[in-house]
């Protein structure tokens, strides 16, 4: 076994590797770049060295300064994580000429399988269902719009070296075809380095399931089932779970039969992913084979008991697996959502900033958290938005859905937006709990972006209920200095809860007391048990038989409430308050229309149009670049350019002025 190992990577996926070489009594080497300084994957590892700029491709994409580092630290093996240099044929094989082991595939492998167009062609020629296109390289717009019209739209536009849903366009017509297709090439040339694209048929009504397979360097491949991935923004994944409430015993055999197949096709050893696109019917189709560590591993760790690290580290000191194809069994279900740094609310567009708060689940049976951040930490442009994996376990599915929902609701994150109601929404939502899931799901079910998901009327009540616990035991905290024992509430019985514009009578039946509190909410009898206390920003508790977990703050003279993918903001008055209250005017929000704002902070890549042009509603305006990813803004209307105010290159806040029209 190894003595020191090197993780060629950062933030979660640095940490959890480091966790498994601890538990296994292995020496660990940390890199960092300068935007990285001080990160808690630096932290947790034996050592910590230095390799460059913020820039990714000056540091963690840089084959020699890794390789230098592992020289410097005298790591004898290299952990690639997923992502920068994982699934680079190159680094391995420089690594094996160094004399360092590779804690992955064989370089031959990872060739073979890295190159989109030429691992269907391998595929194709073990036997393994491929999707219909066209497995050459596109020669420009033209020769896609050729291939598109022979195969028929909607096709799917793929950067050849693409991954992380980065240098992919689906395009329904030839307009939408020769935009994504610059759009995806630039996005592909600047996280790979490589601009090549392809053209797949698009399978309507798709889901994505993966197959995990693991392999050992004596010859033996196992599959441990299935992912289903099929819920994904951007074509990037945001929820995953195993296994597939689509996939019945004979399709998951017949599907792992095929990526172990395929692996043996290609000399394959280590962990990897066979990813399948997966029609109405269940006719499953190749898309690609992954060469590493998945993202979403950790769910078929839950229900398999596999450390999927650790196997890989043994596998790359040629030990054998330690089990057989029979042996595995999967146990209960897990899923795992993404917490990204992006605000849900405006589009999902990238939010950085310092983590002023970040305080997530206890870890244990039910839950398992894999982050690379702390409390403090700075959310960065350079790297991939994602700050945290929340995964749940259950018996069932139904068991894991509703210890997910709790431990949504327990996630307390506050200095940059996140989406992590976003997630509770999808997770409540009664299309996904019937498990009709598609990769249009979030498109087709949040049409018009996300708003904050609607509450049932049980939840409702049960937030108005703790809002009302939450005002009069603040107002008996601050009375309470001074005041008799036994003297009478100071404040009255009757109170107005108002929420959504609609105000609801709300009577205390008896005194709020320490941890209770019986009250008679719109003409219902309820009673609120909480060990909450001002100041706390997790009310938990119950309303009635109905369990409670929710993010509360007062903010000015209404109570905000966070639960179960919703937000509200709820007032509780004395009557005459609220009278009152209802005289107050609105303020008007400032009209902006005049100015295209950037969303998001961000680099500008390039500006479309120019003063004095008329401009349609729709019509790209400019490109900004953010965490890894290229974004189009449109004209909202029709119009006529007047100043434009940044150039390419400049780095933008958020809501600075692009460009004004006249």
């Amino acid at each position: 076994m190894f003595r020191k190992i090197l993780i060629a990577n950062r933030g979660e996926i640095a940490c959890r590797v480091i966790k498994t070489c601890r538990r296994l009594g292995i020496e660990t080497v940390a890199v960092y770049s300068e935007a990285d300084q001080g990160a808690p994957h630096t932290k947790l590892a034996d050592q910590a060295i230095a390799i460059g700029p913020s820039e990714s491709k000056e540091s963690y994409l840089s084959v020699a300064r890794i390789i230098a580092a592992a020289k410097e630290s005298g790591a004898e093996a290299v952990h690639p994580g997923y992502g920068f240099l994982s699934e680079n044929a190159e680094f391995a094989a420089a690594l094996a000429k160094a004399g360092i082991i590779f804690i992955g595939p064989p370089p031959a492998a990872v060739a073979a399988m890295g190159d989109k167009i030429e691992s269907k062609k391998i595929a194709r020629e073990a036997g393994v269902n491929v999707i219909p296109g066209f497995l050459g390289i596109i020669d420009g717009p033209d020769a896609a719009a050729k291939v598109a019209a022979e195969i028929g739209y909607p096709v799917m536009l793929k950067a050849t070296a693409g991954g992380g849903g980065k240098g992919m366009r689906m395009a329904r017509n030839a307009a939408e075809l020769r935009e994504g297709y610059a759009s995806a090439g630039n996005e592909a040339q600047a996280s790979f380095g490589d601009s090549r694209m392809f053209v797949e048929k698009f399978i309507v009504k798709p889901r994505h399931i993966e197959i995990q397979i693991l392999g050992d360097q004596h010859g033996n491949i196992v599959y441990l089932g299935e992912r289903e991935c099929s819920i994904q923004r951007r074509h990037q994944k945001v929820i995953e779970e195993a296994p597939s409430a689509f996939i019945d015993a004979e399709t998951r055999k017949a599907m792992g039969e095929q990526a172990v197949r395929l692996a043996r096709r290609v000399g394959y050893f280590s962990a990897g992913t066979v990813e399948f696109v997966v029609g109405e019917k269940r006719d499953f189709y190749f898309l690609e084979m992954n060469t590493r560590l998945q993202v979403e591993h950790p769910v078929t760790e839950l229900v398999t008991g596999i450390d999927l690290v650790e196997q890989m580290i043994r596998v790359a000191a040629k030990e054998k697996l330690p089990f057989s194809q029979s042996d595995i069994k999967l146990d209960g279900w897990a899923l795992e959502g993404r917490l990204y740094a992006e605000d849900p609310m405006r589009g999902f567009l990238p939010s950085i900033g310092r983590l002023s708060r970040f305080r997530l689940p206890a870890e244990g049976r039910h839950v398992r958290v894999d982050t690379g951040v702390v409390e403090g930490s700075e959310i960065s442009r350079f790297y991939d938005p994602m700050i945290a994996k929340l995964c749940a376990w259950g018996e069932n599915r139904p068991s894991a859905i509703h210890h997910m929902q709790d431990a949504l609701d327990r996630t307390d994150i506050a200095g940059i937006a996140h989406n992590a109601t976003f997630l509770a929404a999808v997770f409540k939502h009664p299309r996904f709990a019937d498990g009709a899931l598609t990769t249009s799901f979030l498109a087709e079910e949040f049409p018009d972006g996300f708003h904050g998901a609607p509450l049932a009327p049980e939840e409702r009540r049960a937030l108005l209920a703790a809002a009302v616990f939450a005002h009069l035991k603040s107002l008996r905290r601050d009375v309470t200095v001074g005041r008799q024992a036994g003297s009478a509430w100071p404040f009255g019985k009757e109170w107005v809860v108002g929420d959504a514009g609609e105000e609801i009578a709300a009577e205390v039946i008896e005194e709020p007391a320490d941890g209770l509190l019986a009250i008679r909410l719109g003409g219902e009898a309820v009673t609120v048990e909480s060990t909450w206390h001002p100041g706390e920003r997790l009310f938990h508790g119950s309303v009635g038989e109905q369990e409670i977990a929710a993010l509360i703050a007062r903010n000015d003279a209404a109570w905000r409430l966070t639960a179960r993918g919703a937000e509200r903001e709820v007032t509780v008055r004395l009557p005459r308050a609220a009278e009152l209250a209802r005289l107050m005017p609105e303020k008007k929000a400032p009209d902006l229309s005049r100015f295209l704002l950037c969303p998001m902070p961000g680099l500008v890549v390039s500006i479309a149009v120019k003063a004095g042009d008329l401009v349609k509603a729709g019509q790209p305006l400019a490109v900004v670049e953010a965490m890894k990813m290229e974004n189009v803004l449109r004209a909202e209307r029709d119009g006529e350019v007047g100043e434009i105010r940044v150039k390419p290159g400049d780095t933008l806040a958020v809501d600075q002025v692009i460009l004004e029209f006249a």
